[in-house]
């Protein structure tokens, strides 16, 4: 009863960090997506796929929590009810799971998000006219030739894996000493090609995972510390529209003076020229303002911005937090990777496996330590998991959507076109397993594999006794793939997603190897961002930028710092205050002007 309880619960958490994932979905694609472009049905299928990839995501901290409540960490053996046949249905639902879960991201990013894609540029390539005399059939036709060519793609994704021989296929598994890394080692052509397939797409993945989300861990606790404005929207619009209503009042006075003459003095003109040219960037700025306090837009993009206004304030605390959680993360990876490097069992033979960690790693050493206090540890791991997300969609929105160095497609809030939004989520759709093989295999990997399970390695047994620690606690150690006693086989319970993932690098060394070395090069991208986020000011040139720049430019007013309550007051109540305020605020926008 106390197992089914405490699974129940794990389950039910799950279930609720799902639907908040839906939530979530539901409010960034309103939230980027561009108003003049939005399509139901693109909406509809970015939602979707971006709630399956969160829902992904959190698989891991459920798998990490249901293995280790079979086991009592303090005594170093199995509970009552954790019979071997409980622990087998645990482990099938798990598998289930995740089998269900990575099909439907698959059936998402590979058919149903290329159809879509195709489908909404069906009916952005031809006028209205046209587009009415279109019939519904036609265009599913014309969208389903262009997705023929990814399921072609996929089939012979398969067919390589199926009859490719894999490392331990051909004697390469000889050199594993551990029952536990032989067990790994494909026994089956199906087996095979769905760990080739896995193995494939984790690679892409990891190269999309080193730039965008390299750069997001770097960006993201910068974004939170200098998010907060100096000045409030509402504030922001009236001083540009008093600004506005002065400049056009001078601009009359201009020409009434000049009515009666053939020819403008060289004085008058340079002036007049001056306010047309303050003229138009008055009225960017009265629209990024009206835009900033949600003005036609839908009613979830308001609201939404009126909850960011409420949580602004603790965007300081966040961007610390993130700032710690981000530079533990750098250097656990790289404790990690030394180690593997230098100790790795079998090295690239088996894509730098590690038997057990060697040297003190402080992410794993903060997951086992509060799992004591359950469920802490499945919070924080929560947590770690959506920041690696976060900063994968913060890169995309830093970088764009690019081919080599040429940009296909911006993504930006409030202005992103339909068919970035669908490229993204498939590009989050391989970033997300990249992600998983780093928790698992570079951040906190012992507690990622094992979870809190440990056992009773006690002097040697006879037969029929069973270990007992009592007394001893130097006795009780955290499992690991490397122990051959008897006891770790019957305790220690490895993560479904930690077996699947060491099951590719050994069928696939080429992969491990590659998914291996490449955490350094997000190491590096990590660093060379972090540093130069921090002392390195953008400054746009208004000569060699277009009017969309220039807008941004504008839009960099409610980005800076400066007095941050007051900001989030008026752009809470959509108010500025009493005469006494006008004045502040006129100094504000003078002092923005001659910025």
């Amino acid at each position: 009863m106390a197992g089914l309880l405490q699974t129940s619960l794990i389950w039910i958490a799950y279930a609720v960090a799902v639907g908040l994932a839906l939530v979530a979905a539901t409010i960034t694609t309103f939230t980027w997506q561009a108003p003049r472009d939005r399509s139901a049905v693109v909406s509809t299928v970015a939602i979707v796929s971006i709630t399956a990839l969160l829902a992904t995501v959190f698989l891991l901290p459920v798998d990490i929590a249901l293995v280790s409540s079979t086991a009592s960490p303090a005594l170093g053996n199995k509970k009552d009810w954790a019979t071997p046949e409980h622990i087998d249905r645990v482990l099938a639902s798990l598998k289930v799971a995740y089998y269900t879960l990575y099909s439907v991201d698959t059936l998402l990013c590979l058919v149903v998000i290329p159809f879509t894609y195709f489908w909404y540029e069906e009916y952005d390539e031809i006028d209205e006219e046209e587009n009415r005399n279109r019939t519904f059939s036609s265009r599913l036709w014309g969208a389903f030739q262009y997705t023929a060519v990814f399921l072609v793609l996929v089939v012979a994704l398969f067919l390589v894996g199926f009859f490719v021989p894999t490392a331990g296929g051909k004697g390469g598994g000889k050199h594993l000493d551990l029952d536990y890394f032989r067990k790994l080692l494909a026994e089956n052509n199906g087996e095979k090609a769905l760990t080739f397939a896995v193995g494939l797409l984790v690679t892409l993945g990891t190269l999309l995972y080193v730039l965008y989300t390299g750069a997001g861990l770097a960006l993201l606790p910068i974004s939170f510390i200098k998010s907060a404005p100096s000045i409030s929207a509402p504030q922001l619009s009236q001083t540009t529209a008093s600004a506005l209503e002065q400049n056009r009042e001078r601009q009359r006075q201009l020409e009434m003076r000049n009515s009666g003459r053939n020819d403008m003095s060289a004085k008058d003109r340079r002036e007049l020229e001056a306010l047309m040219r303050e003229e138009r960037t008055l009225v960017r700025r009265e629209r990024l303002a009206a835009e900033a306090s949600g003005e036609g837009r839908s009613w979830m993009f308001r609201v939404w911005n009126k909850v960011q206004v409420v949580f602004r304030p603790l965007k300081l605390l966040g961007g610390i937090f993130f700032l710690v959680l981000s530079l533990l993360v750098a250097v656990s990876m790289i404790i990690t990777g030394i180690d593997k490097a230098a100790n790795s069992v079998c090295k690239q033979r088996c894509g730098y496996i590690l038997g057990h960690i060697n040297v003190f790693q402080p992410m794993n050493w903060i997951f086992v330590r509060t799992a004591r206090a359950f469920p802490v540890d499945y919070i924080l791991m929560a947590l770690l998991v959506l920041c690696f997300f976060s900063s994968s969609v913060l890169g995309l929105a830093a970088i764009g959507i690019r081919f080599l160095w040429v940009r296909i497609f911006q993504i930006r809030k409030g202005r992103t076109a339909p068919q970035a939004i669908l490229a993204a989520t498939v590009m989050l759709a391989l970033m997300i397993l990249a992600i998983n093989y780093a928790v698992a295999m570079l951040v906190a990997p012992q507690y990622a594999n094992f979870g809190t399970q440990t056992f009773c390695m006690n002097p040697p047994l006879r037969a029929g006794e069973q270990p007992d620690c009592t007394g001893h606690p130097d006795w009780i150690k955290p499992c690991s793939e490397a122990y051959q006693d008897r006891a770790a086989k019957d305790v220690c319970t490895p993560t479904v997603m930690s077996t699947f993932l060491n099951r590719v690098t050994l069928n696939w060394p080429v992969f491990g190897a590659v998914d291996f070395w490449a955490q350094f090069a997000f190491l590096a991208v990590f660093l060379i961002v972090f540093t130069t986020s921090l002392f390195r000011t953008p400054k746009l040139n208004l000569s060699e930028i277009d009017a969309e720049a220039e807008a941004d430019e504008e839009e960099g007013l409610l980005a800076s710092t400066g007095r941050r309550f007051g900001a989030t007051w008026q752009d809470l109540t959509g108010r500025t205050g009493e005469q006494g305020q006008r004045g502040s605020s006129n100094r504000n926008y003078g002092a923005a002007s001659r910025s």
